[in-house]
């Protein structure tokens, strides 16, 4: 009778404990930017066409009060607020309205049960999702500024500077959008409170600050769209003070990282409720 050591033997414990353990290995964790694009091809694809109707009526809507306050407001300031609030406006109704409705959607659906599922950090689903909605505003904000150039006769030698206006701008109202909808606790409401902050940058944003009483003024300060609007109507005059644009920029963007950092965290949130 012969003895054969336990380590060799094809069914013993010690012979397959090294194997299983280079099996249990996990593979490295998913980076933020590479999940952060793949988020973000996948929402503009999903949405292109359901978007493109919404996003006319976007674009419709900024025209429309342009046209209506064309004969209400004089030139000089009052119309450069008007021209700079309408064209934000296509952001917030994209960025802001929309993305409301979809995260609250999304929450009530299970949907996010999906998301936490994949190997992609928090924060990639959040920017993926907002710069895709924000990315549909761009031809709607550029056709709204230059229809209202030639509607009040505006120069449009600085309207490049829309390139920077559009996703600063965006990411703001795309952050409060997104936390809007996943800290609503029913869709109905996260759509609600949609309109609201749709409606609060048509009303704060559209209309000329200087015919608003001081407390309105106060709270249109606190909106994050209207320092995109302030740097925007900046540059219509023959001489910008771009001091003032890029101060007007800069609290934009600012408002646009904490309000990201807000929807990051009531996604989280949400998605472990």
């Amino acid at each position: 009778m012969s003895v054969v050591p336990a380590d060799v033997l094809p069914g013993s414990v010690l012979a397959v404990e090294e194997p299983a353990a280079c099996a249990a290995e996990l593979g490295p964790r998913a980076r933020l930017w590479p999940s952060l694009a793949a988020v973000y091809r996948a929402q503009l694809s999903r949405a292109r066409v359901a978007r493109i109707p919404l996003l006319f009526v976007a674009t419709f809507q900024s025209v429309g009060i342009m046209i209506l306050m064309r004969g209400v407001v004089d030139d000089g300031a009052e119309a450069q607020a008007v021209v700079a609030g309408s064209s934000v406006l296509v952001v917030a109704f994209v960025a802001l309205n929309l993305l409301a409705q979809y995260f609250g959607q999304l929450r009530a659906s299970g949907g996010l049960d999906h998301y936490a599922t994949l190997p992609v950090p928090p924060a990639a689903v959040v920017l993926g999702a907002a710069g895709a909605y924000a990315s549909f505003t761009v031809p709607g904000t550029v056709v709204t500024a230059v229809f209202g150039c030639v509607l009040f006769g505006l120069p449009m030698a600085h309207l490049w500077v829309l390139m920077a206006v559009i996703p600063l701008a965006g990411a703001a109202l795309a952050g409060l959008g997104a936390a809007l909808g996943l800290l609503a606790p029913r869709p109905e409401l996260a759509t609600l409170l949609g309109q609201l902050g749709m409606s609060a940058a048509l009303l704060l944003g559209v209309l000329p600050a200087d015919r608003m009483p001081e407390a309105v003024r106060f709270t249109r300060d606190l909106l994050p769209s209207t320092y995109g609007v302030e740097a925007f109507a900046r540059t219509f005059g023959p001489h910008p003070d771009w001091a003032f644009v890029l101060g007007d920029l800069a609290v934009c963007g600012a408002v646009g990282v904490v309000s990201l950092v807000v929807a990051t965290w009531a996604y989280r949130r949400a998605a472990v409720r």
